[in-house]
């Protein structure tokens, strides 16, 4: 290959669409497993490679220069083969200086990263670069300065920024995290290096805390511009870069439709997919077909506990699916499963009719009388409004519905 990733694992990697969104070379994704790295390295058949999980130090013996920020860090995530010498170089270190520079003030500030591998090493130089007055790192077994215990986290409690440089919580198991965040007094932000998924359980849990906190996907931008500048060397315009992270969010986020029974979510979520031009899945709908029954039917036999562990397998099963509208059932999201499966990738999108707009039908067992619709829409109310991202109200017809949601998600 001439450009390309390697690592052991890499189902996860968005980087093949972020470089060639950069332009000008083939980007090939290469999982290399622990016994070929040698030989791979020895080799050395590419122009130029980036470098992830669980090689960022593993291949520093195999270079004939390192740059000076990169020696100082102790890793490498972009490799330069220039007439057969390999130069080493960290723009793992941009792009996440640039991350937290752009959201945080870390100046002062009491740091707790987690993790004790390559990332976390870069991350502690690029947080004492931006002036941090403590930087502690959270580890297994730590053996290394300036490294304490995950037992040892009740005693810092004062922290003022998280940053996570695990992989707990990644694709393909997004259900973990590696911290909880209520055991912290005060936090000022939380930073996650991971990017797929979107929005991890401890980015989930820092929204749902009103901590303000950020994902890896620009920081994967922002370094895969910084290596394409070392593959090929020609500058990429910050703005290019900002267009890109635009991108690739449009192609991988979900819009989560949620809101009473009746309130349109299926009828402007099929016109959304249309004009957007992506899936469409409907919970109910995929549930009818799944179990070859209607609703009311699961209802009448079966109570409606039955009905919602349904949801709950069917939202494990859509949690990985992207650039997809998904309408759900009206008391779909109020599930804690559904509502973390969902936003992991989703944009949450609240369609507010009021209830005496909601016509009642025999085809939904919560919402076939007047008097039902208005205590539901009472009690759910708060938990709609919780959840999502954005509210909009139903008014109008289901074209000036899907209008205003365009413009509320820039996508007019």
């Amino acid at each position: 290959m001439d450009y390309g990733l390697i690592g052991e694992k890499l189902t996860h990697s968005f980087s093949k669409e972020i470089h060639e969104q950069i332009g000008g070379y083939t980007y090939v994704l290469r999982e290399v497993q622990r016994e070929s790295l040698d030989a791979f390295m020895k080799e050395h058949a590419f122009c130029g490679i980036n470098v992830t999980i669980p090689y960022k130090q593993q291949v520093i013996p195999y270079l004939d220069h390192i740059d000076e920020s990169a020696g100082q860090i102790g890793t490498v995530n972009t490799i330069v083969n220039r007439d057969g010498k390999l130069y080493g170089f960290n723009t793992d270190y941009t792009g996440l200086k640039k991350l937290i520079a752009q959201r945080f003030d870390l100046n002062g500030r009491k740091v707790l990263i987690l993790g004790s591998g390559g990332t976390s090493k870069t991350a502690r130089t690029v947080c004492r670069d931006l002036g941090a007055a403590s930087v502690l790192r959270v580890s297994r077994s730590a053996a290394e300065e300036d490294t304490i215990l995950y037992t040892d986290l009740n005693a810092h409690t004062d922290t003022d920024y998280l940053i996570n440089t695990t992989p707990l919580g990644m694709y393909p198991n997004p259900d973990a995290s590696p911290a909880d965040l209520t055991m912290f007094d005060h936090l000022s932000g939380v930073v996650d290096v991971i990017y797929n998924p979107l929005r991890t359980r401890l980015l989930l849990q820092a929204e749902s805390l009103k901590i303000p906190c950020t994902g890896g996907l620009p920081m994967l931008v922002y370094q895969a511009v910084a290596a394409a500048s070392h593959f090929t060397g020609r500058e990429v315009e910050n703005e290019r870069a900002e267009e890109i992270c635009r991108s690739i969010l449009t192609q991988r986020e979900n819009l989560v439709l949620i809101g009473m029974p009746g309130s349109g979510k299926s009828t402007i979520g099929r016109m959304l997919s249309k004009k957007l031009q992506m899936d469409f899945t409907d919970t109910d709908d995929e549930i009818v077909q799944k179990t070859g029954r209607a609703i009311t039917d699961i209802f009448a036999k079966d109570g409606e506990a039955a009905f919602r562990k349904m949801e709950e397998e069917l939202a494990l099963t859509l949690q990985t699916c992207q650039h997809t509208v998904i309408s759900t059932g009206g008391g779909f999201i109020l599930n804690p499963v559904c509502e973390m499966a969902m936003k992991a990738y989703g944009r949450v999108i609240f369609l507010d009719r009021e209830p005496d707009r909601i016509k009642p039908t025999d085809d939904r067992p919560l919402a076939d009388e007047r008097e039902k619709i208005e205590k539901l829409y009472r009690q759910r109310l708060p938990a709609y409004r919780r959840i999502a991202d954005h509210t909009i109200p139903v008014t109008g017809t289901p074209e000036d519905v899907c209008e205003k949601l365009l413009q509320t998600i820039g996508q007019a």
